[in-house]
């Protein structure tokens, strides 16, 4: 067998946590508040990265990066924000770009999402835009099983099942595999 490329390689960390009930190696929020702390550290270079390359190429240079750090929210979960305003955006009276950690009170532990993300555009017109869009197919197909998981539960992802015996039914109860906000 191959290794899977890192964002699937990624998803099967991320499933197999949900399925050993721990995140980064911790199995406390205390301790997962802190593998949550150093994961806003290591990346923050790569965020300001991404928006100093959109501000760049898009903004042509009229943008802002503004980074919170590890913050609680109200509900008494953690978050951190990587925002990119620029005039054009704040004049239109809209919310700027954002990429944002979060690790909410009842999650199991963090995930990463966007300010509005829902769509992404097509515009391929040759086999080279295609392939140039790989990442991006990567990134909707992993959040899509992501958020798969998230209606049941991890058994749904062959790669983080215990090998077992054939003589075990292949698909758990339908009492084990109801969706619980403590698992996302």
């Amino acid at each position: 067998m191959t290794t899977p490329p890192p964002p699937l390689e990624a998803l099967v960390r991320h499933f197999a946590d949900l399925r050993d009930g721990t995140h980064a190696g911790h199995a406390t929020r205390q301790g997962k508040e802190g593998a949550f702390r150093q994961a806003v550290s290591l990346l923050d270079p790569p965020a300001r990265q991404v928006l100093a390359e959109f501000d760049q190429h898009l903004l042509l240079g009229t943008g802002t990066v503004h980074a919170t750090g590890p913050h609680t929210d109200a509900a008494g979960g953690s978050f951190a924000a990587w925002r990119l305003s620029w005039p054009a955006q704040r004049a239109a009276g809209i919310a700027p770009i954002t990429l944002t950690a979060h690790y909410g009170a009842g999650f199991h532990h963090p995930h990463l999402r966007g300010g509005t993300v829902g769509e992404w555009p097509l515009n391929v017109t040759d086999a080279g835009h295609a392939a140039e869009l790989v990442p991006v197919l990567r990134a909707i197909a992993a959040a899509d099983l992501h958020n798969l998981v998230f209606q049941r539960d991890w058994r749904i992802v062959p790669a983080v099942r215990p090998a077992r015996p054939p003589c075990l039914p292949s698909r758990p109860s339908a009492a084990s595999s109801r969706p619980s906000r403590r698992w996302t």
